[in-house]
């Protein structure tokens, strides 16, 4: 008898307790909510910005089929609680999170909103990557509100060209007599950079230059049985990987490329036009006439990289 009253009574301390909490709760979430309009008062407004911005994946992966609380505030879920914006009239900008070059909501916050959903994956290393360290924002290379590329809500119409804006350089190089074939459409740059970030030096994918280029130039992998120094090192001795004016796109013309490394007979460095005669390595202009394979050779008598 004692025991079922005690349980009698437990049951209704419980249950008296829960009742008390349940308002605490409620009030609390109204709180959290309290300072969302909801995305019907951001089109009130905004309307020419809804129609393109539901066509692209992230509208919807928002606006039409949220698969999550945060995606269900719409709008909201990107900008933050706009509705002290919205009972203003628009001048209350203050909870906002803006993503113009202009705006005064810092980088990292911006960054913050998309890595908030988009952190998996390639996005894994992008703290602490070059381009997160120079404060480039996911908006400077991504336009949201509506599609300009097939894949990658791209800014400009290709990676090349949302590459170049910053790398001016590079892309100049590969309008070079040789290049990579880019412009051609087979390769793009993060065919060989991954620009969310990398643990290997400038972005590469590969863990190293050599490794990066032996992913499409498999047949100058090796191992060979006589191996060229300056190939081993890295391929970047001798190539410029984003274009050239040489021949396969090469840093220097043959045979000057060659002569960096290779003296005349004499110990002095062949640059000058008189001391062509007594060059062994210029003849007809092509150190690679007779040492034709510079990048390795498996052949017993190939130590001078002649066959």
């Amino acid at each position: 008898m004692h025991g079922m009253r005690y349980l009698r009574w437990l049951s209704a301390g419980v249950t008296a307790v829960t009742l008390a909490l349940l308002p605490a709760k409620a009030s609390a979430q109204q709180k959290a909510e309290a300072g969302y309009a909801g995305s019907a008062a951001c089109q009130d407004c905004h309307k020419e910005f809804f129609e393109p911005f539901a066509k692209t994946g992230m509208g919807q992966a928002i606006m039409a089929k949220p698969t999550s609380e945060h995606a269900k505030k719409g709008c909201e879920s990107c900008h933050g609680p706009a509705k002290s914006h919205a009972e203003s009239g628009g001048e209350d900008k203050s909870t906002l999170i803006s993503y113009r070059r202009t705006s005064k909501t810092p980088v990292a916050a911006r960054n913050a909103t998309c890595l908030a959903c988009h952190e998996k994956t390639a996005r894994t290393l992008w703290v602490g990557s070059a381009h997160e360290s120079r404060n480039v924002a996911c908006t400077d290379c991504h336009v949201v509100m509506h599609d300009k590329t097939e894949k990658g809500s791209l800014r400009q119409k290709s990676v090349l060209a949302t590459c170049g804006n910053c790398h001016k350089e590079k892309a100049a190089s590969m309008g070079k007599y040789a290049h990579m074939p880019l412009g051609e459409g087979k390769m793009e740059c993060i065919s060989c950079h991954a620009p969310h970030g990398s643990a290997n030096e400038k972005l590469l994918i590969g863990s190293s230059v050599n490794e990066t280029c032996f992913s499409c130039h498999a047949e100058k992998r090796g191992p060979f049985m006589w191996e060229h120094m300056p190939v081993t090192e890295s391929c970047a001795n001798c190539h410029d990987s984003h274009g050239s004016n040489k021949q396969r796109m090469l840093k220097q013309a043959l045979p000057r490329l060659c002569q960096q490394c290779h003296n005349t007979p004499h110990g002095q460095p062949a640059a000058r036009p008189s001391d062509a005669p007594s060059v062994r390595f210029a003849y007809n202009k092509g150190c690679v006439n007779c040492h034709s394979v510079i990048h390795g050779s498996n052949h017993p008598t190939g130590i001078f990289f002649t066959r």
